[in-house]
């Protein structure tokens, strides 16, 4: 086993999950006031109206299916009735809908982000890398999603990346598995884990605040304008009783 699969497939690993774990905490500690989406609505509306829906909801596609493909073993899906075969066309299919969804959501972000020049003044640096990390981990997905396993011969990924990366959890990984894996995959991971390290020092870390507690809130009640709104006296003088 060489030193740069070593390097790659367990050193890089577990640096990223501990900057990941370490750096989330001193942002709780020391910015609680920047742990937020940093929201730029205020800014442009339009191109986030439709930009961020499409690529909020194919992540989490997205991400579902990591969690079937990769944290859950093939032994249990066919234990259930799943074949490969079953499996290889859903996710293939499942996989091409959420990639189209985050793509065409990011390109929307990223015009917004360039040509919107509101949202541009408030775009940083750490912004710059995540979304440039983005469109890596994106664009060799929709590469792996699309052109090997929808229209090309088919990777069997839970044989070697699932593995792989089960292992690192289980503390026995198997970086000899991932060596072997097609470059996409490789560059996938790689680059995944870069974002992973970055995430605790940006805007990413609104992820973690989703208002659970909102759907459990009272209702609110508002009360129209004009019931609201005692009439006026009138201010033409009237006759004196008699």
């Amino acid at each position: 086993m060489t030193s740069a699969t070593l390097l790659a497939w367990i050193v890089l690993p577990y640096l990223a999950i501990a900057v990941f774990a370490v750096g989330h905490a001193w942002r709780w500690r020391h910015d609680q006031f920047g742990w937020t989406s940093l929201s730029t609505q205020l800014q442009e509306r339009r191109l986030l109206m439709w930009g961020s829906p499409l690529f909020h909801y194919g992540t989490l596609a997205a991400i579902a299916g990591h969690v079937i493909g990769i944290l859950i073993p093939a032994s249990w899906t066919a234990a259930i009735g799943v074949s490969e075969a079953t499996y290889h066309v859903f996710s293939a299919v499942a996989g091409t809908v959420a990639i189209v969804a985050i793509g065409i959501g990011l390109v929307i972000l990223v015009y917004r982000r360039v040509a919107v020049r509101r949202v541009a003044v408030t775009t940083s640096r750490v912004d710059v890398a995540v979304y440039v990390l983005l469109i890596v981990i994106i664009g060799l997905g929709a590469a792996e999603t699309i052109a090997v396993n929808l229209i090309g011969p088919g990777y069997d990924y839970r044989a070697t990346v699932a593995i792989w990366f089960r292992g690192l959890f289980a503390a026995d990984p198997h970086p000899e598995l991932m060596a072997t894996a097609p470059w996409l995959y490789q560059a996938h991971a790689i680059s995944a884990w870069f974002l992973i390290a970055l995430w605790p020092f940006s805007r990413l870390v609104h992820a973690w605040s989703y208002p659970v507690l909102y759907l459990g809130r009272p209702w609110i009640v508002y009360r129209g304008y004009r019931s609201a709104v005692r009439p006026r006296p009138s201010l033409t003088p009237t006759a004196p009783r008699r």
